[in-house]
This record gives C-alpha cells, sequence and structure tokens, in this order.
C-alpha cells in the first residue's frame, strides 16, 4: 500500500464531520492493506507512529527537502524508516536520524510530506481517534463492533487486533482473552461536576477516594509479579513495594487495578511530581524506595485464581477484592444514595489533600479501554484570571497563528508577573485568529519564535492543579492548564495574584 493513500484517506476524514463517513472512509481503506501492514496502517489512521519515540522534534521538520512529484513511499517504507530513526543511538546518532528522515520526506509528495509531519508532531487533526478506528476495523473485518473492542481491551492494542480481524475474521479475534502478564487497557471514568449530579445518574453507588497518583496494573501468577502503568508500560523493577504487596496476597493468580502514590509522614499526598519521578527512575530504586516509599491504592480486581471478573457487576468485584487485599491497601470507599452522605464523603478526601472521588455504579462490568458511564469523576475545577506574557508561533495546523500562550500571575509585592507556565488547549480557531491579532499590537520584541507582549492581556484559565517547577520564578506551575475565555472586560490589575495560586498549591484551597 502507497503512503499517498493513507494520506488521501486522512484529508478526507478531515473534511467530514460525520462519524459514520469518517468509519467507512478508514473502512474501505484497511481492506487494501496487505496482511503485514494492517498494524502500520491502523496506528497511523489513529494518528500516531508505530514508534512512541523518535527523537525527531518539530525543529526538524522546518526544513524539509522539496516534495517528490509522484508517491513512491509505500507503508513499509515509512515504518522501517522510523524504526531506524528510533533505533538510532550513540556518536553520530542525530546525524543518521537526519539523513533517515530527509530520505523519506524526500520520497515524500507535498500530500504526504503534511501527513508525516502531523504524525511525528502528534497534531494529525483529523477526527480519527482510536475508538473511531476500532469501528473501522469491525466494518472492514465484518465483525461486531463489540467483539473488536473487547478483544483490544484484552490485548491492550488495537494493532494485533486489527491485523487477525482482517485476516482470520472471527476466529482470530476470538483469540484474544485476559492474559496475566499482558496488561489490559483501564477503564476511564466520564466527568459530572457535582456528586449529586453523579448520584443523579447512577443512583445508589460506590463513592470512592480519587489520588493524584500512577495508575498501576498489578499481575501475579504464583511467584511471578509485572506491574503496568495507564499506559501499559512495563514499570516492575521500578515498584518493588508493589511487588512485596501482591507477593504478600492469599492467592496464586491475581489481577489488581488501582493507583501507586508517594505520601508524606502525615499520610497526605505529595506532589504528582514526586510520585511521577519515582515511577519513572530506574536508577538506585533501592535509595529510591527508602526516600520516597509508594504507598498502593487498590480499587479493582480483574482476575482471581483462574477466573476472569472482567463481566461481573461492580459489587461482585469488590466483594472477591475484599477477600484477599487488607482494608489498609485498598481505596476508601462508601456505597450511598444520600448526596449529603456523598458530598461529606468528598470533603473529606479534598482535605486529605486528594483530588476528589470517583463515583461507581454497583452493576457496571469493567469496560475496559473505555470512558464508561458506570465511572463518574468529580473534583474540583480551578480557575484564574492571567495576563498573557508571550505567545509562541504555532506549527501544523496552527502555523501562522501565535498559539502557545505563556500564563503569569500578579505580584503585588513587586507589581510585576511570575510565570506559571505555557498553553494552547482549549483555544479555538475563532480564538487562534482573534488572539494573532491582538498580541501583534501588544507586541514588544520578537526572536522569530516568540513573541513577547506587554502584559495587558487578560485570560481565564482552569487548571487540575499546581505542582513544584524549578522552571519557572515562581516555584510553581499550573497542571492541564486550558483556556476558557478572554477576559477582555478586565485589566491587568484584576489578575489573580501570585498569592492565590501559592494557596492551592499548598492545599488552601478546596
Amino acid at each position: 500500500m502507497l503512503l499517498a493513500e493513507l494520506a488521501a484517506t486522512s484529508a478526507a476524514v478531515a473534511g467530514t464531520s460525520s462519524r459514520s463517513a469518517k468509519v467507512a472512509l478508514i473502512a474501505t481503506c484497511l481492506r487494501d492493506a496487505a496482511p503485514d501492514e494492517v498494524e502500520v496502517a491502523v496506528a497511523y489512521l489513529s494518528g500516531e507512529l508505530l514508534q512512541r519515540r523518535t527523537g525527531v522534534g518539530w525543529a526538524s521538520l522546518r526544513d524539509s527537502p522539496p516534495p517528490a512529484a509522484e508517491p513512491s513511499l509505500t507503508v513499509s517504507d515509512v515504518d522501517s524508516a522510523f524504526a531506524g530513526i528510533a533505533a538510532a543511538e550513540g556518536k553520530g546518532a542525530q546525524l543518521l536520524r537526519r539523513r533517515l528522515l530527509d530520505d523519506v520526506l524526500g520520497r515524500a509528495t507535498e500530500e504526504e510530506q503534511r501527513f508525516l509531519r502531523g504524525l511525528v508532531a502528534g497534531e494529525l487533526r483529523q477526527g480519527a481517534l482510536e475508538s473511531l478506528v476500532v469501528d473501522a476495523v469491525a466494518r472492514a473485518a465484518g465483525l461486531p463492533v463489540d467483539d473488536v473492542r473487547r478483544a483490544v481491551m484484552l490485548r491492550g492494542a488495537l494493532g494485533p487486533v486489527a491485523a487477525a480481524a482482517l485476516t482470520e475474521g472471527s476466529d482470530g479475534v476470538a483469540r484474544f482473552g485476559l492474559q496475566i502478564g499482558r496488561p489490559v487497557q483501564p477503564m476511564l471514568a466520564q466527568t459530572a461536576g457535582s456528586v449529586a449530579a453523579a448520584l443523579d445518574r447512577l443512583g445508589t453507588a460506590a463513592v470512592e477516594w480519587k489520588l493524584d497518583g500512577v495508575r498501576v496494573q498489578v499481575h501475579r501468577s504464583g511467584p511471578e509479579v509485572h506491574v503496568f502503568t495507564r499506559t501499559l508500560d512495563d514499570i516492575t523493577d521500578r515498584v518493588p513495594e508493589l511487588l512485596d504487596i501482591a507477593l504478600g496476597l492469599p492467592v496464586d493468580a491475581v489481577v489488581l487495578d488501582g493507583e501507586a502514590i508517594a505520601l508524606d509522614g502525615e499520610g497526605r499526598p505529595r506532589p504528582f511530581q514526586v510520585t511521577a519521578s519515582r515511577v519513572g527512575s530506574r536508577s538506585d530504586v533501592g535509595t529510591a524506595r527508602s526516600s520516597t516509599p509508594l504507598t498502593a491504592f487498590i480499587f479493582d480486581v480483574l482476575h482471581l485464581d483462574g477466573a476472569d471478573l472482567l463481566d461481573l457487576g461492580g459489587v461482585e468485584r469488590h466483594a472477591a477484592l475484599a477477600r484477599v487485599v487488607p482494608e489498609r491497601f485498598r481505596v476508601p470507599r462508601l456505597v450511598t444514595a444520600d448526596v449529603d452522605a456523598a458530598q461529606a464523603f468528598l470533603s473529606d478526601a479534598l482535605a486529605r489533600g486528594h483530588e476528589g472521588v470517583v463515583v461507581k455504579a454497583l452493576d457496571v462490568p469493567y469496560a475496559a479501554g473505555r470512558r464508561g458511564a458506570g465511572w463518574v469523576k468529580v473534583k474540583p475545577v480551578h480557575t484564574l484570571d492571567l495576563v498573557v506574557l508571550a505567545a509562541e508561533w504555532g506549527h501544523g495546523r496552527r502555523r501562522g497563528w501565535l498559539s502557545n500562550l505563556h500564563l503569569g500571575a500578579r505580584d503585588p509585592r513587586t507589581g510585576g508577573f511570575v510565570m506559571l507556565g505555557k498553553t494552547f488547549k482549549g483555544l479555538t480557531d475563532e480564538m487562534l485568529r482573534w488572539q494573532t491579532e491582538r498580541l501583534r499590537q501588544l507586541e514588544v520584541s520578537t526572536d522569530g519564535w516568540q513573541v513577547t507582549v506587554r502584559p495587558e492581556l487578560v485570560v481565564e484559565v482552569a487548571f487540575d492543579g499546581v505542582q513544584t517547577s524549578p522552571r519557572y520564578p515562581g516555584g510553581m506551575a499550573l497542571r492541564f492548564a486550558r483556556v476558557v475565555r478572554y477576559r477582555e472586560d478586565k485589566g491587568p490589575a484584576d489578575a489573580d495574584t501570585v498569592d492565590s495560586v501559592r494557596a492551592v498549591h499548598e492545599g488552601r484551597v478546596g
């Protein structure tokens, strides 16, 4: 299959807002893929490279060679090139990556170059997320979409399931089951603005703490234990505490779902980046364990001693969990239909420094890999009015617009502004056009990539929390910041202060 066919399909998918039309376009394309091309084609049409880390950034794509006149690149050619780029290491690796990248881009037509830039930069904005591609695989193979979705959930990856579905049909898909030692995609939660809204959806439900830790999936078979993250990465050798817990359970085989989190001496959660850094560190794990011990909070069980529990309701799974996991390792839980009781439980979780709660229906199975309606998370959303200090020119789809905003809080002691981070999230095309024009009017200086502006424009920003960060002068940075709206009714003197941000950081604001 030529890359040109995928690029054309991607462009056609981006050109329609109809989900059914997108599915049909992708299904047609997948039917033309050879068996050994299916996994690559599925990844590309989902907007991803198979190689998760290539060492190629956007700057490497700015000076591309001239495009080819005619398409000649195959899907396999491109995958092989990026496999070589990802494998390059040591002395001369940068030059080798550059040569391989220039070679593949030089053989690509203009449309194919645009497609490849989107893949590399993670900005292939075509509206084809993995869930939609799953539907397309089912249509291309003539199989029930629920069968394909379940197989993807149990395998933890779409590519192998797609290849089996398109080459072997229902028999191929039926082979995928829960296998201890191979992670499944985790069940995710929808969002509600309050516990009242969540209970209104679910009725009597379980309310559990929502922790700001690292999602972990723990697999044990006899003396062998593996631990995986939400992204299905194997972190077994970095979390010996979790291995000790798993090996101490009165079971032969089990698959658990939960969170790993670093707590301080008073049992309050340490900042998220402390937990993330500990889990991400591969060196001197013994010292790291001593200085930053991890605590496990388990909230679900997917397999227990030869029996898969995925299709059982939440009450039955929790009963099985309670039989084998001691209470000190389980997430605190309240079953109620009473809004006041649920609100009190939420308030207590927040007072202890946790993010909020997850409200869970009592009868739903474990919908792995999906943001099912049976789990609903409730947590406070913080907003601040901040001042735009600078902006960076966008790339890819946002080329020609000022996009990434530098955000600052007012410092009442100096009269200046303290930078808290950057964001391009939440910006619509209309907002991008407007802010580009407005920020150019406020321009003070530019280096060609970043435009520094007079601190006059106020923007309302939503964020999930504040973390310690040595990158910025105030020692803090917003987590998951996104633009809500511009506040033209406010001037810079009306912006929130750095003290307000510090109050959130220190847990003095719920």
